[in-house]
């Protein structure tokens, strides 16, 4: 099994080093930077172009996909089911369905965006990481190095063309994947958690959910010896 990690947002593929390495001993490790970070960082493109160039970057496999990129993996499982032979989704959502909600993060976000427009990377790192959500969190010396190296200009641009206010709400959709689903939340992520519920109720029997005790929104780097167990069992249970 080729396992294709895809990571959220100020993050880079560094991000997954844990759960990557923990992975190598299960078959193929792939991680793709999205358009605005990391080795992507000059690539601009809009939502359902970034899910297409991550299953070319990818090729068939299990899609592991946290925050941002689970919204990403999710368009591509959609868009291309032939290449995601199976979809792990760490704290993710299909969008917003409600559309004064959409309109109302899309402005949140473009508030942000202006903040790195006019700022810097570091101190917009920091206050990020400030947040309720990440307060179980700790990131790792390399990672957060690693995170710096994204320029203001490109997280600008995630903010605006891929946050979740400006990605066309995917809830409709959901009874269309096929593949085996599983949907994994920290179980101090009461949001998460709530959206995975509902998600696996909306794709039926081939979705099920998987609460991470002790870690908050950003699993993979919680618990990323857990998240890596959770993801080598979906695999063999697909095999």
């Amino acid at each position: 099994m080729r396992f294709v990690l895809v990571h959220g947002f100020t993050q880079t593929a560094r991000s997954w080093d844990e759960v990557a390495e923990a992975l190598a001993g299960h078959g193929d490790v792939v991680r793709v930077d999205l358009p605005g970070h990391g080795a992507a960082r000059e690539r601009r493109l809009n939502f359902v172009e970034t899910a297409a160039y991550v299953g070319e970057a990818g090729g068939p496999g299990m899609y592991v996909g946290y925050s941002m990129g689970g919204r990403v993996c999710l368009r591509l499982a959609l868009d291309r089911p032939d290449l995601v032979e199976a979809l792990v989704l760490v704290g993710a959502s299909p969008g917003i369905a409600d559309t004064d909600a959409r309109a109302a993060r899309r402005r949140a976000d473009a508030l942000l965006a202006l903040d790195l427009d006019t700022g810097d990377t570091g101190e917009f790192l920091t206050r990020w990481l400030a947040q309720p959500m990440f307060e179980t969190t700790t990131p790792r010396p390399d990672e957060l190095a690693a995170r710096r190296t994204n320029g203001r200009e490109g997280l600008a641009y995630a903010l605006r063309t891929l946050g979740t206010g400006a990605q066309e709400p995917l809830w409709g959709r959901l009874g269309e994947l096929t593949m085996p689903v599983l949907l994994v939340a920290g179980e101090k992520d009461a949001k998460f958690r709530r959206i995975a519920e509902q998600m696996a109720e909306a794709i039926g029997p081939s979705a099920r959910t998987a609460i991470v005790p002790g870690a908050g929104h950003a699993v993979l780097l919680d618990e990323p010896a857990r998240l890596a167990d959770l993801v080598a069992d979906h695999a063999a249970a697909t095999r």
